[in-house]
């Protein structure tokens, strides 16, 4: 660690701050069919989302936890924009007619820019389900043409949820993606690698043997 690189206890104490803020979002998110159970399963919500913020570099954790604070103060919600626009796959008509218009509009550069991360990640899930296939069967489907009303694929909700990120933000995301995938790294893999670390094994592979048992 460099004198300027964060420590483990202050990246965890920075992931777990933005994880709260995004629960309390979260909250406040309305489904048609009432409350959903993940709402209130504050356990799982903070390992999903603590394990891919410690994938993340300080300055992109900050500059999320920006995101949120600023989604505030101008009466925003990001965890329901980001479930809104995963509807746009599943149900493309009534998305357009009753969500999209609702929604921040995205420039067409920014679209793709984010396409541009999604395809490489979707692929960095296809080779982890391929590798680890006990652990990826839990996950999600990978692509949007997978999608059903009750079940969207990964493609489809990294799309939501890169569209409510800042300019800033996608940036920085971009930037890590970049990095990681110059480096041969993987972020599929070091973000499952923080939650079964959490579930108590040291390994992915420990992990996916204990899936076959």
């Amino acid at each position: 660690m460099t004198e300027n690189e964060p420590s483990f206890q202050e990246a965890m104490a920075k992931a777990e701050a933005i994880a709260t803020h995004e629960f309390a979002q979260f909250n406040l998110v309305r489904n048609e069919g009432g409350r959903a159970a993940c709402q209130d399963d504050w356990r799982t919500f903070k390992q999903m989302r603590v394990s891919q913020f410690l994938t993340w570099p300080m300055p992109l954790m900050d500059s999320y936890a920006a995101d949120l604070d600023a989604a505030d103060a101008a009466g925003r919600n990001l965890l329901m924009e980001k479930y809104a626009r995963m509807m746009s796959s599943a149900e493309p008509e009534r998305y357009a007619r009753e969500i999209e218009p609702f929604l921040p509009v995205l420039a067409a550069s920014r679209v793709e820019a984010q396409e541009r991360i999604i395809g490489v990640q979707v692929e960095w899930a296809r080779e982890f389900h391929s590798r680890y296939p006990r652990l990826g069967a839990g996950m999600r489907r990978l692509r949007s043409s997978e999608d059903t009303v009750d079940d969207t694929s990964f493609e489809t909700y990294l799309r939501g949820e890169l569209g409510t990120y800042s300019d800033a933000t996608l940036a920085q995301y971009g930037e890590l993606v970049d990095a990681t995938a110059a480096a041969g790294g993987n972020l599929t893999a070091k973000t499952v690698g923080f939650t079964v670390a959490f579930a108590g094994f040291e390994t992915l592979d420990a992990a996916e043997a204990a899936q076959r048992a």
